[in-house]
């Protein structure tokens, strides 16, 4: 590819990036669901809990210590995508999706802005959390906000392309949604956020390894508890094949109308 075919991509990229985050600061139900209610959860559950775990020593106390925060975050990751598609499927179903097939734009840049986007809201909402659970959780006093925020980013952005696949295909707004979170909340009770993987049968073990919730609740945990990124290498590596596996499956299958 040529430099000024670059150029023009790089300029058509940061405009739509730039236009949907006028759009998204603009909408207050979307400020509210991705980064209020997600916090005010967390708050909640810290005033209800968090001290409470603090001083219990069982196994399922110092299990959910890290679940809870960690449940948090996999929540607001789950939002982001739902939210996700839900755009994509709305300007599908409103024929913006085909008009914009008429400019330079490719769907993969199109994917792009929106996941930076999602991104940057993200940051801001995980950063908050943190923030939070230094002061209602008694194993988040030591939490590495910026260490913490990346892992996030990190998480979101390999989870965001599940949500690719599914933008791709569903063709209403109605649809799109509800078979995001089939998809996403089926993982939750076999991805170790609740239950470590090692406890399942070895058939489910299995299974439970495969899913691309698991590395991020892997990783998240990890670094809530303070590990080293050098010890979730490998949860790192799985995230970075689930996003391009994804995004070149979203890529070939994306519909403009």
């Amino acid at each position: 590819m040529t430099p000024m075919p670059v150029l023009a991509t790089l300029r058509g990229l940061l405009k739509l990036t730039w236009l949907e985050i006028k759009i998204f600061v603009r909408e207050p139900m979307g400020l509210i669901g991705n980064v209020v209610i997600p916090v005010g959860i967390f708050v909640v559950l810290g005033r209800a809990v968090g001290s409470r775990l603090g001083d219990l020593t069982s196994g399922f106390a110092t299990q959910m210590r890290v679940g809870l925060p960690v449940f948090g975050a996999i929540f607001i990751a789950i939002n982001t995508v739902l939210s996700l598609v839900a755009i994509i499927a709305i300007y599908r179903e409103g024929g913006i999706l085909k008009r914009l097939r008429a400019t330079p734009l490719s769907p993969i840049t199109i994917l792009v802005a929106h996941v930076l986007v999602k991104l940057i809201f993200t940051a801001v909402t995980v950063t908050v959390m943190v923030l939070v659970g230094r002061r209602y959780y008694p194993a988040g006093t030591d939490v590495p906000v910026v260490s913490f925020t990346f892992a996030m980013l990190l998480s979101t952005w390999s989870i965001l392309s599940l949500g690719f696949i599914i933008a791709s295909l569903v063709r209403t707004a109605r649809f799109a949604p509800p078979l995001g979170s089939l998809v996403l909340y089926s993982m939750l009770p076999f991805c170790g956020l609740f239950r470590p993987i090692d406890t399942f049968p070895d058939g489910m073990q299995i299974v439970a390894r495969a899913l691309p919730l698991t590395p991020t609740v892997s990783l998240l945990s990890g670094i809530w508890q303070g590990n080293p990124w050098s010890a979730h290498l490998g949860d790192v590596a799985a995230l970075v094949v689930v996003f391009a596996v994804c995004t070149l499956i979203a890529s070939r299958v994306f519909r403009w109308e």
